[in-house]
């Protein structure tokens, strides 16, 4: 038995990873470990673990991390706190690999503790970029202390390559959001409206909004402008996400509950989980906000996102992704874009960039099949973008 340990720190990324421990869990050859740390363990956003816990998993570790504070020193040193975290459970779980996804500080301590260990790391959803967060930095120091890279697109799988990863490590398997919409039973309109207590409007947006990491002092203004357009719809239902723990997230926090306050057609949520998120997204006429989710999965609900200013900026996204500047006169162009008719009729032919879904489960197919021993030493592979490397098979 292989013992695989996946590392998670916020209600997104165990949606993304859910299915990938699931299948884990199901097989004859690995043995989950799941370490659970961050937003999850926190009351202030929701105390997510338990709805890990409800789903079914066993939490083998908990590494308490975060800092009740959103200046950068707080975040600092909530890093330097989860790495002596991680360095004690890894202890004593002693994983044969490391799984995590995507560029969350919190991750950055996992993946540090582990290369120290000397514990392989399995790394999802590399190669990207959002060069509006330091999220991006992140991301690829991720990967260069990767070991395996499971990517949602063939462009990223070139640029893990670039980053100087061997060919043969990196695997293209598409986004993994798109396999929770596909095994999730979402609910229907009524049963949304009892789950959120909140009737729906003629029209709805569900919105989220996070701090964009690499300005300073610029997030608060920018919920500022998207609150002022927002105020100015008629008879339009306004289902809010809390945005996550990263620098000056409290101010968006305070912003959006005296916003709801005001207006009785807005409601805020500080962790929606899955199921009633994606349900939100059935049945909502557009998403709006910087949050990855907008081109990720909702293209795949032939639904419109109107992504707001440069945290997204450099990833892929479909046709039905509106940018806009972080401006109420902006923002409202694109509102109004994403509510005509000619916009709305040509979501039929949307393709979603990042797949059909089956990703978790070529995950782990690989995971199975995979040698372990031997991959700590990697070598540096001279990557030319004249050169085309082969996907492995």
């Amino acid at each position: 038995m292989k013992k695989i340990c996946v590392v998670t720190g916020t209600r997104a990324e165990y949606g993304l990873l859910r299915w990938v421990m699931e299948g884990i869990r199901q097989s004859p050859v690995l043995e989950l470990q799941l370490i659970a740390t961050g937003m999850h363990l926190s009351p202030e956003f929701g105390l997510t673990v338990e709805a890990i816990e409800e789903d079914g998993f066993q939490v083998d570790r908990q590494v308490e991390m975060l800092l009740s504070s959103d200046t950068a020193v707080g975040v600092t040193k909530s890093m330097g706190l989860g790495m002596i975290g991680f360095a004690d459970a890894l202890a004593d779980l002693k994983p044969d690999l490391m799984v995590v996804l995507g560029d969350r500080y919190e991750l950055l301590s996992a993946a540090a503790a582990a290369m120290v260990a000397r514990v392989p790391i399995a790394h999802l959803h590399g190669g990207e970029t959002t060069e509006g967060a330091f999220d991006e930095a992140i991301r690829h120091s991720i990967t260069k202390m990767s070991h395996l890279h499971f990517v949602a697109a063939e462009e990223y799988r070139r640029r893990v390559i670039q980053l100087g990863e061997e060919p043969d490590r990196v695997f293209n398997v598409g986004g993994l959001g798109i396999d929770n919409i596909l095994r999730l039973e979402l609910l229907s309109r009524e049963e949304l409206e009892a789950a959120l207590d909140f009737k729906l409007a003629p029209r709805n947006l569900l919105i989220t909004f996070h701090p964009v990491t690499l300005e300073h002092n610029t997030s608060g203004e920018q919920m500022d402008e998207l609150l002022a357009a927002l105020s100015e719809l008629p008879d339009t239902g306004l289902i809010f996400t809390m945005p996550n723990a990263d620098t000056e997230g409290r101010a968006l926090f305070e912003k959006i509950e005296a916003f709801c306050a005001q207006h009785p057609r807005a409601r805020a949520y500080t962790s929606l989980g899955q199921l009633r998120y994606l349900s939100c997204v059935q049945h909502v006429d557009g998403v709006v906000g910087n949050s990855s989710s907008g081109l990720l999965e909702v293209p795949s609900f032939k639904k419109g996102t109107v992504n707001i200013g440069a945290r997204q900026q450099g990833r892929l996204r479909a046709e039905s992704v509106i940018d806009c500047a972080p401006e109420r006169t902006s923002i409202r162009a694109a509102l109004d874009e994403l509510f005509s008719p000619e916009f709305q009729s040509r979501l039929t032919w949307i393709d979603n960039p990042y797949g059909n879904g089956g990703a978790s489960d070529a995950v782990v197919k690989y995971l199975e099949k995979c040698p372990l021993n031997g991959l700590l030493k990697k070598k540096f592979y001279d990557y030319f973008p004249a050169e085309s490397p082969a996907s492995p098979r």
